[in-house]
C-alpha cells in the first residue's frame, strides 16, 4: 500500500469518527469539533486517493500538503471557533473541564501562591469553587500544569488569546515540529508521527478542545528524539518539564533512564535523571511542603478517587465497569495491574538487555493500555498514549547488527 493510499485510509477512518463524535457526544465541545471536521477529513481522504491513483512522483510534497490542510481544518479553525464561542458564552461548555480548572490554578498561583486551594477534609469540600461540579474544585497535576493558564490569570478582560487551549496547542504544535524535524527517520515516517500526534483525531480534537495530554506528549516525543540522538541533557530537560506537569509523563520519563546511552554502549542515566530531578525537586517540592495535605488530595487522593468527590473520568472501560459491580476493584485491579506490570516488564527487559528505545517504547504502548483499561476512573481519551508509543516504536527501530548499536545509529 502507497503512503498516499494509508493516508486516504485513516483521513477517512478519521471522517467517520467525526461523524460519530458530532452525532452522538453529549459534550458540547466535542459534537461541535465533530461536525466542523468531517468535511475538512473527507475531502484530505478524497485528495489522497486521487493523488494516489495518479502515482505522482511528488508523493511527499503532496503528503505534508494534505497534513497542513488536515491541522487547518482539524485543529487551527475549530480552535478559534470553538474559543470565540466560549468567549461570547461562557456558560455553554465550549471547552473541556481541564481547560478552567487550568486556568483557575494560575489565577490561585497569582493570588494564593499555590494552585491547591480546595480538598476535602473532616467530611467537607474546603473552598469549593462556587456553582461548578465539586470535581472542577480540584487540580489533579503537578504546579508546573498552571503555566498554560498565566495568560488567562494576568489577562484584565476575556480574550480568546488567553485561553488556555491557544497556549497548549503552540506549545504543542512547537515542541512536536521541532521534534519530528530533528527525529532520526525518513519523511514517509515523520509526516505518520505528526499525522497521529496532532492532525488525526488523536490529536486534533484533544488540541481543539482542550486535552492538556497534548504537551505532555511533544515534549514526551521531544525527549525520545534526544535519546535518540544521544543529546541526553535535552532528554532530560524536555522529560522533566513533562513530568513536573502531569504524572502521565513519569513511565517514559523512568524508562528513559533505562536506555540512555553514550555511542559507545556507556550507560548515561545520571544525566537524564540530574535534570529530571532538578526540575521536578524546583517547580513541585516548594508547594508540596507548603500544603502537603492539599496536595496529596488533589494530586494523589483525587486521581485515585480517595477524595470523596466522584471524577468525571469515567469511561465505560473494562475497570470501571467492574468497580460498578464489585466497589473494591477500584482500589485492586491498578495496584495488581502495576505489580503484575512491573513483572513481566522486568522479565522483558532481562531478555533483551541493553533495551532498545523502540523495545522500551513498545513495551510502554502495551503497559500504558492495560493500566487505562483496568483503571477505575479514567478516559478513553487516554489512548492516545499507546497509540503514540506504538508508532514511535515502529519509527525508531532499530536495525539488529551489534555494530549499528554501538555506533549509535537508531
Amino acid at each position: 500500500m502507497s503512503a498516499l493510499t494509508s493516508d486516504a485510509v485513516l483521513y477517512a477512518g478519521a471522517a467517520l469518527f467525526s461523524l460519530g463524535l458530532g452525532m452522538y457526544s453529549s459534550a458540547n465541545a466535542q459534537w461541535h469539533w465533530g461536525f466542523l471536521t468531517v468535511g475538512p477529513y473527507a475531502l484530505a481522504a478524497v485528495l489522497a486517493l486521487a493523488g494516489a491513483r495518479a502515482a505522482t512522483r511528488y508523493e511527499t510534497r503532496v503528503r505534508v500538503v494534505l497534513l497542513s490542510l488536515v491541522v487547518l481544518g482539524a485543529v487551527v479553525v475549530p480552535l478559534a471557533m470553538e474559543v470565540h464561542w466560549r468567549t461570547e458564552q461562557p456558560t455553554r461548555g465550549f471547552t473541556q473541564p481541564e481547560v478552567p480548572v487550568i486556568e483557575r490554578a494560575a489565577s490561585d498561583i497569582v493570588k494564593y501562591g499555590t494552585p491547591y486551594e480546595s480538598y476535602w477534609r473532616n467530611g467537607h469540600l474546603v473552598n469549593p469553587v462556587p456553582h461548578l461540579p465539586s470535581y472542577e474544585s480540584f487540580f489533579p497535576y503537578f504546579p508546573l500544569m498552571s503555566v498554560f493558564g498565566l495568560p488567562h490569570a494576568e489577562a484584565k478582560t476575556a480574550s480568546p488569546l488567553s485561553d488556555a487551549r491557544v497556549v497548549m496547542t503552540m506549545m504543542t504544535l512547537l515542541t512536536g515540529g521541532a521534534a519530528i524535524f530533528l527525529l532520526r527517520a525518513s519523511r514517509r515516517q515523520k509526516i505518520r508521527v505528526a499525522q497521529f500526534l496532532v492532525a488525526l483525531p488523536t490529536g486534533a480534537l484533544f488540541l481543539a478542545t482542550g486535552g492538556d495530554d497534548m504537551p505532555i506528549l511533544a515534549l514526551s516525543l521531544l525527549g525520545v528524539v534526544a535519546l535518540q540522538r544521544r543529546s541526553h541533557h535535552v532528554a532530560g530537560v524536555a522529560l522533566g518539564l513533562a513530568a513536573a506537569m502531569k504524572l502521565t509523563a513519569w513511565p517514559v520519563a523512568l524508562g528513559a533512564l533505562l536506555v540512555a546511552r553514550e555511542r559507545d554502549g556507556r550507560w548515561a542515566w545520571r544525566r537524564v535523571a540530574a535534570w529530571m530531578l532538578g526540575i521536578v525537586a524546583v517547580t513541585v517540592v516548594p508547594f508540596a511542603l507548603s500544603s502537603p495535605f492539599a496536595f496529596l488530595s488533589n494530586v494523589v487522593a483525587f486521581p485515585l478517587g480517595l477524595a470523596h468527590v466522584a471524577s468525571p473520568a469515567a469511561s465505560p472501560l473494562p475497570g470501571h465497569l467492574l468497580t460498578d459491580l464489585w466497589a473494591p476493584a477500584g482500589h485492586l485491579l491498578t495496584p495488581l495491574t502495576l505489580l503484575g506490570g512491573g513483572y513481566f516488564a522486568t522479565r522483558y527487559t532481562r531478555r533483551h538487555w541493553p533495551l532498545s528505545l523502540s523495545r522500551l517504547l513498545g513495551m510502554m504502548a502495551v503497559f500504558s493500555l492495560a493500566l487505562i483499561s483496568v483503571a477505575s476512573a479514567t478516559r478513553v481519551g487516554y489512548v492516545i498514549y499507546p497509540l503514540n508509543f506504538a508508532v514511535w516504536s515502529l519509527v525508531c527501530a532499530e536495525a539488529p547488527a551489534p555494530a549499528r548499536e554501538l555506533a549509535g545509529a537508531l
